[in-house]
């Protein structure tokens, strides 16, 4: 019996013994459309020089020798003086600025922009030299680290700490420039360790410590154990040479499988090799395999169009490829590239955000209990595939992010690095330091020098090989303190940063990834899942900072569940202000009202916390509506627009939330019995729940279009105006009795009553510059399933007079339930006396 992908064809494997067990789903991976396109042949080879740790902090000695490279091999691995990758473009700024569109945003206009609407992409080079270049440039040496203290005065108080915690970080620095030849080398592990191919052969390496004897294992030699046997060098490193057949073919075909046969202190193990780049499971087996992935020439995909310029102001469609078809079923990269890659760009998204990259064995844990880190998930189809879907979202000028996990690993024993060499300290922490209670999973040792290796070159590997372009990094809280930020209440007192409880090693690895990021892809973007708030996170790492981008401001998805717990009436826009504005000067977040995490089973959208069972039966247009629905349709978007009007210098939503998506995910699982006897009932492996219902958002005779329809026009509101990064911001108004809200950005003003049955005519609305008015969005509009209670076609003229500390005002109808923004069409002071003033 075979199974296949495209392009590979795979026997079913024989019985062999494997140790360990873990959860995991049996679904079968999932095929796709084979690409037949070009790309170009890249030998890849670099000299290896290993350094060695002692401790779980790094130490290195001047004495320590490096791996001997003296081996017959070495001559095989030249590196190919022709070789052309397809890798990013950089230096984007030379280019010009999008001419900003006077736009606004009513119903009428919203297709319009879209279909004015270019594509900026920009290349400084060849795409397919693109690599090369990347390779000649250098990451730049570390600074004083000392414009902390300017930025953040408070830091001061704990410099002792913050010194030391740059002087690790620049003498970690300072060992891999001596030792490995510098940060852009070493973070290329992958061209060394693993399967590289060279025009005389295979030559396969794995650091593997722990073990005492391996050899290479496959389809190939027929699984036999004694064909292909190891050497191992003094710093744990196994080592094979295959030579090309008689035939100058491969010795090892495209798409065998392979693992890695093992004596370790557990025992005789089969594993797949920790630098695998792609791995499959077969139907109806429960392990997976490693598959030698090297496709012909003819069907490797070539990469077309350079990466579009980096967002002034980010808006993330967070998605799951597996779960974004309509159908109950695991989608493809193909479809999700054909499908609803022009589905976000019709939205008005500038970036989207992919989830469960990294393959991981067990499909119900969203793509977080990573299995193979370098390799792309295979139930949606090949890692051609996936480079043909991120080429296309690049064509339609979409920033491609990453949901990339180093924070932990699954605990998988068969498919992944825990007691990969038969130890539980190769790759993590030993003992319980090394285990993650609440997540079941395993704990990197960050300051093991040959993690901090995998690590690094895992970030470059998905950024220079696929063309990424940037990460969201999940769970660096767990990372950076020992507590893991579990059953912690972080209060903002500087001491909880800053103390024993910090994980210098974690802190010094984010520093050194975010180094690497932006040393070799300055157009990249990183951002940190970060909850606890930590002090300089988002200060460049050469003034003494972590380094991140942006930070994910978790805080609001947070509070308004909190609210939506509560009356109408309870609700303080003092808090809602509050939350929506606490956060550092000068350091840049990405806010959202809800992600993937409040639509997993379990836990509730917004679209259900307001709604609830009456999505089921009261979403059609031809059908009465309920008080329920009118109040949670009217909420639903005045809570995202004032998320994204306040929250952060970027936004996210999850896919479908957008219009109020009425089903959670729940991943198909079956039964289980933990081991402390509680039994969790499954769903059958049902994947009834674990699909998008796009088609609702799409049907113009439901509600749930209206929605969408809104989301769709504050995106575009957003792109011409680029509000969220304005450098005019304002709060004129949060009163409580009346629960408006109002503020400026740039030359809009936002105007939010949430009073449930309040309206307000002849309502003063202080702004700051004089002129004409226009409403530029209006949630009321019917198109967005309102009740139509303004007039579009009314200007609004600035009288002048202090209100709300603004020099000027205007007049407008506020209805209850409603979010209007007015957007400056002139800068021409009117004389009009104040009762002269239309009003609608």
């Amino acid at each position: 019996m075979v199974y296949t992908l495209p392009g590979i064809r795979l026997n079913t494997l024989p019985s062999i013994s494997h140790s360990g067990a873990d959860r995991r789903s049996t679904v079968a991976a999932s095929s796709s459309t084979n690409l037949s396109l070009l790309l170009r042949k890249s030998s890849l080879s670099r000299k290896f020089i290993a350094g060695r740790s002692e401790s779980q902090s790094f130490i290195v000695s001047a004495t320590e020798k490096v791996i001997d490279n003296s081996s017959s091999t070495e001559q095989l691995e030249a590196l190919d003086a022709d070789s052309e990758h397809s890798k990013i473009n950089l230096d984007e700024e030379q280019l010009d600025e999008m001419n900003e569109k006077d736009f606004v945003a009513s119903p009428v206009l919203v297709e319009d922009i879209a279909a004015m609407e270019e594509v900026d992409l920009v290349s400084l080079f060849d795409i397919d030299k693109e690599s090369e270049e990347i390779r000649k440039l250098s990451i730049p040496p570390p600074g004083k680290g000392e414009r902390i203290y300017e930025i953040d005065p408070l830091l001061s108080n704990h410099r002792e700490h913050l010194e030391y915690r740059y002087s690790h970080y620049k003498k970690i620095r300072e060992a891999i420039d001596k030792y490995e030849g510098g940060l852009e080398a070493f973070s290329r592990g992958y061209e060394k360790l693993g399967f590289t191919r060279s025009k005389t052969g295979i030559t396969y390496r794995e650091w593997a410590p722990g073990a005492k004897s391996a050899s290479l294992i496959g389809d190939f030699n027929n699984w036999n154990p004694n064909a292909d046997v190891m050497t191992r060098n003094e710093f744990g490193v196994w080592e094979i040479f295959l030579p090309n057949n008689v035939d100058d073919s491969s010795p090892i075909p495209h798409g065998s499988r392979v693992k890695i046969r093992m004596e370790t202190p557990s025992g005789i193990k089969d594993s797949i090799p920790a630098w695998i780049k792609f791995s499959v499971q077969a139907p109806g087996e429960i392990p997976y395999n490693g598959i030698y992935y090297d496709p012909p020439q003819e069907e490797k995909y070539v990469f077309q169009h350079p990466r579009p310029k980096k967002p002034k102001s980010l808006r993330i469609y967070e998605a799951h490829v597996g779960m974004s078809s309509t159908e109950p079923m695991i989608n493809t990269y193909a479809n999700f590239r054909d499908d609803v890659l022009p589905r976000i760009k019709k939205l008005g998204y500038n970036a989207v955000q992919i989830m469960a990259i990294q393959e991981h064995s067990y499909y119900a844990s969203f793509g977080y209990h990573v299995t193979n880190f370098f390799a792309p998930s295979s139930r949606c189809g090949t890692p051609d595939d996936l480079k043909s879907m991120i080429d296309k979202a690049h064509e339609l000028g979409l920033v491609v992010l990453m949901d990339i996990v180093h924070s932990h690993s699954s605990n998988n024993t068969l498919d992944g690095l825990n007691m990969f060499d038969g130890t539980d300290s190769q790759y993590f922490h030993s003992g319980e330091r090394g285990y993650h209670w609440m997540w079941d999973s395993r704990l990197f040792n960050y300051g093991h020098w040959e993690v901090l290796r995998y690590l690094l070159s895992n970030a470059r590997w998905w950024l220079d090989e696929y063309k990424f372009d940037g990460f969201r990094f999940d769970g660096v809280t767990s990372m950076m303190y020992t507590h893991h930020g579990l059953q912690v209440a972080f209060t903002g007192n500087y001491s909880e940063y800053f103390g024993l409880t910090t994980d210098v090693d974690a802190v010094v690895y984010l520093m050194l990834v975010n180094d690497l990021i932006h040393g070799l892809f300055p157009q990249a973007i990183s951002i940190g899942e970060d909850v606890s708030g930590m002090p300089t996170f988002c200060i460049p790492v050469q003034d003494g900072g972590v380094g991140f981008d942006y930070r994910l401001h978790m805080a609001v998805a947070d509070k308004w569940i909190e609210l939506l717990k509560l009356r109408d009436e309870d609700w303080k826009m003092g808090d809602i202000i509050h939350t929506l504005t606490n956060r550092r000067w000068s350091e840049k977040c990405v806010c959202y009202a809800e992600s993937h995490d409040q639509a997993l089973v379990g836990d509730k959208t917004i679209a259900f916390w307001l709604m609830d069972k009456d999505m089921y039966e009261f979403m059609a247009l031809d059908r009465p509506s309920t008080p329920l629905i009118d109040r949670g349709i009217a909420l639903h978007k005045m809570i995202r627009l004032i998320t994204m009007g306040l929250g952060g210098e970027g936004y996210l939503n999850f896919m479908g939330n957008e219009f109020g998506h009425p089903e959670w995910i729940d991943f198909p699982r079956a039964d289980q019995q933990l081991p402390d006897g509680r039994f969790i009932p499954g769903n059958g492996n049902s994947f009834d729940k674990c699909r998008r219902r796009f088609d609702l958002g799409d049907a113009d005779y439901l509600r749930y279009h209206g929605l969408q329809e809104f989301d769709q026009a504050m995106q575009h509101l957003e792109e011409a105006h680029n509000f969220m990064t304005s450098g005019h911001q304002y709060i004129s108004r949060k009163h409580e009795g009346e629960k408006v809200i109002i503020f400026e950005r740039e030359d809009l003003v936002f105007v939010f009553n949430f009073h449930w049955y309040n309206s307000y005519s002849d309502y003063r609305v202080g702004c700051l510059h004089p002129g004409k008015y226009k409403i530029a969005l209006d949630s009321d509009d019917s198109l967005f399933g309102g009740f139509d209670r303004l007039d579009h076609e009314a200007e609004f003229f600035t009288f002048e007079g202090n209100h709300d500390n603004r020099p000027r005002s205007f007049m407008v109808y506020a209805p209850a339930r409603t979010a209007v923004v007015y957007k400056l069409i002139t800068d021409v002071v009117d004389p009009t006396p104040l009762g002269q003033h239309q009003i609608s």
